[in-house]
Order: structure tokens, then C-alpha cells, then sequence
């Protein structure tokens, strides 16, 4: 399965690792770390991170990197969308590949018209 999510930590809590700002990045990058570690296949764009993996380990580092993201405020917002697709493995790049050919091989018909 592959998972999309973000997570942003919200409230002040007292002796937390930043200092108070309108930026998450610090936070960001605890959550990042836990899914970096976790060995599984991952992405990171500038709204997601992307993780590849069996459901049970997957949801696990989730539940790691908002646990991390907790330290930086007094809640966290999870936001997480799933492909599950049982028996197929290596989607995190095969899907973005596939969408890759299906747009050069347009742009190829449309330039030999």
C-alpha cells in the first residue's frame, strides 16, 4: 500500500523543541526523519510525504512520525490518503512511470499530427 500524509503540529507547548513560529518545519522534519528511518520506500514533496510498505508497518511509522510531531505542539493534525492494492509492490515509482509514458506518448501523437 502506499500512503500520502501530512501532519502539522498546532498550540504552543511549553519547553517544546522550537521556538514559537508561523513555520512547521522543524516538526516537518522530525516526521520526516521517523519515515527516512524506517527504510521503507518514501517521497517527500512540499505538502506530502509518500510511503510504501504492508499496511501493519506502515501505519506503524504514520503513528511514529505524528508521535514526533506531538512534541512541537499541544495537537496534530493528520491528514493521510491510501492506495491499497494487495499484490503489488514497487507502485511508488511504477505509478508516477506509467503516468510519465501516458503523457510523452500523447505529446508523440500529438507532435506526428
Amino acid at each position: 500500500m502506499i500512503v500520502a500524509f501530512s501532519v502539522a503540529p498546532s498550540g504552543e507547548r511549553p519547553g517544546s523543541p522550537s521556538a514559537p513560529s508561523d513555520s512547521v518545519h522543524d516538526a516537518v522534519a522530525a516526521a520526516v526523519r521517523v519515515v527516512r528511518a524506517s527504510g521503507l520506500p518514501n517521497r517527500t514533496s512540499s505538502m506530502f510525504t509518500e510511503i510504501e510498505g504492508e499496511w501493519d508497518e506502515v501505519m506503524a511509522v504514520v503513528k511514529a512520525a505524528t508521535l514526533a510531531v506531538a512534541e512541537y505542539g499541544t495537537r496534530v493534525s493528520l491528514v493521510l490518503k491510501a492506495d491499497y492494492r494487495p499484490g503489488h509492490v514497487g507502485e511508488i515509482d511504477g505509478k508516477v512511470q506509467r503516468l510519465e509514458a501516458a503523457i510523452a506518448e500523447r505529446e508523440g501523437a500529438a507532435g506526428s499530427a
